[in-house]
């Protein structure tokens, strides 16, 4: 999505034009893109939980084939519901060709047709309530344990390790929730559209650039490449 946005951005307003298929593969991989970064930060919190809270028994629960039902569960669950929500907009007949967003999106899509769009709007709001309240509720849920388990244990190492794992983790979901939520907010207001443009194209942009730089400052080979980058080089006196 994002290579075609900047060649679009780089194009006269006359030619940029998709076609209907091009534009809800790129709608259907843009609510993937967006369904998923919820889902699988749901499993890096319960992952995070279960290093923290159980550390014994993170081997047992944690197994390979635990992993790969959790992959499958995160992909499997966004794929059935951004499947549903855009099959309900392509049985629409369209009578307008304007996409007025920098990007197709299903509100995109469903805006091209005359007809009612009802059930589109019901199950949209649907979609998008139950996967915020469950993703919200599980990092609730998850970090609230993890808190308490912290404040009652005296172990330094302990806090230590769930303060690193788990701020980058909580940054990444913050950024991406409040990007998100502001999108759906000012779709429902015209008047600020090209506020929820800029919203939408950093939607795309901000997690995914803040990604290598949050996670790659944990790793101490990373600290150490970076220290010995931007520490002052020693200027010996000349004799």
């Amino acid at each position: 999505m994002v290579p075609r946005l900047l060649i679009d951005m780089l194009r006269s307003q006359p030619d940029r034009f998709i076609t209907y298929y091009e534009c809800v593969v790129q709608a259907f991989t843009t609510h993937m893109f967006g369904t998923t970064s919820h889902t699988v930060l749901m499993i890096m919190a319960f992952d995070r939980y279960v290093a923290i809270c159980n550390p014994l028994r993170y081997a047992t629960i944690m197994t390979n084939k635990m992993v790969i039902k959790l992959t499958v569960s995160a992909w499997g669950v966004a794929f059935v519901l951004v499947g549903i929500l855009l099959g309900l907009t392509i049985r629409l007949n369209r009578c307008r060709t304007l996409i007025m967003n920098p990007y197709c999106d299903n509100a995109s899509l469903f805006k091209l047709s005359c007809e009612s769009v009802f059930i589109n709007n019901v199950y949209g709001l649907t979609f998008t309530v139950v996967l915020f309240t469950a993703s919200i509720g599980s990092i609730v849920l998850t970090y609230t344990k993890i808190t308490v388990v912290c404040l009652t244990s005296k172990n330094k190492s302990l806090n230590s390790k769930a303060l690193t794992t788990c701020s980058t983790h909580l940054v990444i979901y913050l950024v991406m929730v409040f990007n998100g939520m502001s999108i759906i907010t000012l779709h429902r207001f015209p008047q600020f559209s090209d506020y929820r443009k800029l919203c939408s194209i950093l939607f795309h942009i901000i997690p995914g650039s803040l990604n290598p730089i949050i996670y790659g400052v944990q790793s101490n080979e990373m600290r150490k490449v970076l220290s010995k980058l931007f520490k002052p080089k020693k200027i010996l006196p000349s004799k």
